[in-house]
């Protein structure tokens, strides 16, 4: 494990990277993939006319079945989502779902913040929405984007990776994290003379390089 994206990360032929940008779809689950299709062509202006109700049922129904795979971790998440409507809150939700399409796709804090405010939504949770809503800006920072990092051994960030708890990221650890993406994607771009490279596809390939 870990020689792959080791070797990857340090390896400038672009035809390598795109065979493991490619393997993302084999390593998700056939029920999953009509979804993972969906998604990864999602729309932020058709998010943005949501009514409030409407961004309620996309996040339940859609989002949070996208990103939260294990059922029992499902479950949980959705409990904590359905607050809004048990508790009578969805202003709440209304305005975080004003929020996200408030700050330019650059202000990667405020955002973070903004859909991390989600009931049921951690750091991971936040930054997998910004990923499908802004691709060139966010990866989805999770517990496989951490472990395929700490994997490549001259990483100048090496040791604030390996600090990281993989399954506690906190918004500093998000930043770090997408800044880290979109520094490599930016460098795939620069050298393959191309605009094609994102920090959605590169934690695409951290997710799915080693499965």
């Amino acid at each position: 494990m870990g020689k792959k994206i080791d070797y990857l990360w340090n390896n400038w032929n672009e035809k390598d990277w795109n065979n493991a940008l490619g393997h993302y779809f084999d390593a998700v689950k056939d029920s999953n993939v009509e979804l993972e299709e969906e998604l990864d062509n999602l729309n932020p202006e058709t998010i943005k006319k949501m009514s409030v109700t409407e961004f309620y049922n996309f996040l339940h129904d859609k989002y949070f079945v996208w990103k939260f795979t294990a059922p029992n971790r499902l479950a949980t998440t959705r409990m904590s989502l359905e607050k809004y409507l048990v508790d009578g809150n969805m202003a709440e939700l209304e305005e975080i779902h004003n929020l996200l399409f408030k700050y330019s796709p650059d202000n990667t804090l405020s955002l973070l913040k903004t859909v991390h405010r989600i009931k049921g939504l951690g750091v991971a949770g936040a930054s997998g929405l910004l990923s499908l809503l802004f691709p060139k800006y966010f990866g989805t920072v999770d517990q496989f984007v951490v472990q395929r990092l700490s994997e490549v051994q001259n990483l100048k960030e090496h040791n604030q990776i390996m600090a990281i708890n993989p399954k506690s990221i906190n918004e500093k650890n998000g930043m770090l994290l997408i800044n880290i993406m979109r520094n490599k994607a930016d460098e795939l771009n620069k050298k393959f003379k191309t605009t094609e490279w994102t920090p959605r596809k590169i934690d695409k390939i951290l997710w799915s390089i080693d499965r």
